[in-house]
């Protein structure tokens, strides 16, 4: 069982941080970030659900989504990836335009083995003040979001590890 979330609102006061170790091999997390039909599986809060428009996993690649909130809200996204180094890491910045949330952030994933077929995430978003990160957690949870998200990326990596190990037997 993967341990619980650890979330850092602390370290750094424009950042949102959220790690999580997973009992899963390294390549398989970083798998469920390079599809649209694995994130639509996991991505968002509990009660979200996502649509993906267009995608395109490549550093300058752009990623248009709409996550569905439970109260029947729309959120209309866009993430631009600036590097992907499989399977280690994903950077890219949130937001940037009048037809998304106006939500603009940079977000660092890393992927590190911690041996024993486990991996460590971490999940780095910077706002561009402390202001806004506050804004950003009070109006849209941010901060709980990310907890859930990564809990659902938890359950999701765990039937993909199930799966490969049946069709190994």
């Amino acid at each position: 069982m993967a341990a619980a979330n650890n979330l850092d609102l602390e370290s750094d006061p424009r950042a949102i941080i959220g790690m999580r170790v997973f009992d899963a091999p390294r390549a398989l997390v970083f798998a469920c970030f390079t599809d649209p039909q694995h994130l639509a599986q996991w991505w968002g809060p509990n009660g979200f659900s996502l649509t993906t428009h267009s995608f395109d996993f490549r550093p300058g690649g752009v990623w248009r989504f709409v996550m569905h909130g439970p109260d029947g809200r729309d959120y209309q996204n866009r993430v631009t990836y600036d590097e992907i180094v499989p399977p280690a890491r994903i950077v890219y910045r949130h937001g940037g335009g009048d037809d998304v949330e106006p939500v603009q952030f940079s977000t660092t994933i890393t992927f590190e083995d911690v041996g024993g077929g486990r991996t460590r995430l971490t999940w780095r978003g910077v706002f561009p003040s402390a202001e806004e990160r506050a804004r950003v957690i009070k109006e849209y949870g941010a901060d709980t979001g990310l907890v859930q998200t990564m809990a659902r990326l938890d359950g999701y990596v765990a039937a993909q590890a199930a799966a490969q190990q049946q069709q190994q037997q």
